[in-house]
């Protein structure tokens, strides 16, 4: 459940972001007429979204066995990919991202309608899917103990909640929210479910005998701290606690984690004054506009 809260408000407040983002510049260029067409982008890739999840949901169940283990090792991977370079980008993006989305708008509005709605509908869709992507690693990866499948909806429903209402909030400048400390904050969070994950695919791959390496168990908390129990089933729902893990999966979790968290907390470049000046916004006015 905190995993899907996490990854699903992340990836909200990226979402929303963007959105706030176009309808905004749209507002200031006088073309409020062409806003419904932002929204009908991001409602057509919410829609695909929720069908690649349900599709992906739905493939998993029909595998057995070493098959099952392979193909949610391999779906695991690829998120842990995924996150990894979309934790990476935005913190390379994030000065930036206004400047190309308004320029990208200013493109698309020469280009008509429905080069407008497909502008929303890819960048919103990028997020969805990836969300889409996440959801599954994670509730493969922490569900036992962790309120199964219901706790993973639970969580992804208050995280894409709460991340609504923060974007409306910043929006109509209900509220003020430094973008950089919150992206800053949520992708070293992000970074520690990441390695969790990333443990547990190879974990998963190594059952399927994909990795017949390191597979000796590098230690046993199971009485001590058992993964489908008390805190050990919240630490497996926020991190993919593992009670016995194979020290491949230990090695994987501490390797992962000291390669991207050195990449992640090292001095950033010298920003231009002005791109740094957007980046720390503040208020929903400043982010947009």
């Amino acid at each position: 459940m905190g995993a899907a809260f996490l990854i699903t408000l992340r990836e909200g407040i990226e979402a929303a972001l963007i959105v706030s983002i176009l309808l905004a510049y749209l507002r200031k260029l006088g073309r409020t007429d062409r806003s419904k067409l932002v929204w009908w982008g991001t409602a057509a890739a919410v829609g695909v979204s929720l069908v690649v999840g349900g599709v992906v949901f739905a493939v998993a169940g029909e595998f057995e066995g070493k098959a099952e283990e392979v193909f949610e090792g391999l779906v695991s991977l690829s998120a842990v990919g995924v996150l990894t370079w979309m934790i990476f980008w935005m913190r390379r993006q994030a000065a930036r991202i206004k400047s190309e989305l308004q320029e990208r708008v200013d493109a698309a509005l020469l280009g008509g309608g429905f080069a407008l709605a497909s502008l929303a509908f890819v960048v919103v869709l990028r997020e969805g899917v990836e969300t889409a992507l996440f959801l599954f690693a994670t509730a493969k990866a922490t569900a036992q103990g962790a309120g199964g499948a219901l706790g993973q909806a639970v969580g992804s429903v208050l995280g894409l909640g709460t991340a609504l209402v923060l974007g409306y909030l910043l929006y109509r400048g209900g509220i003020r929210l430094n973008l950089r400390t919150f992206f800053k904050v949520t992708g070293a969070l992000i970074l520690v479910v990441a390695a969790g994950l990333f443990a547990y695919s190879l974990h998963e791959l190594q059952e399927a005998g994909w990795f017949p390496i390191l597979t000796g168990t590098a230690y046993d908390a199971s009485a001590l701290l058992p993964d489908g129990d008390g805190v050990g089933s919240i630490l497996r729902a926020i991190v993919g606690y593992n009670d016995d893990p194979t020290w491949l999966e230990v090695v994987a979790w501490a390797g992962y984690l000291a390669a991207t968290g050195g990449l992640f907390f090292r001095p950033a470049k010298p920003a231009p004054v002005a791109a740094a000046a957007a980046d720390e916004a503040r208020s929903p006015e400043d982010v947009v506009r």
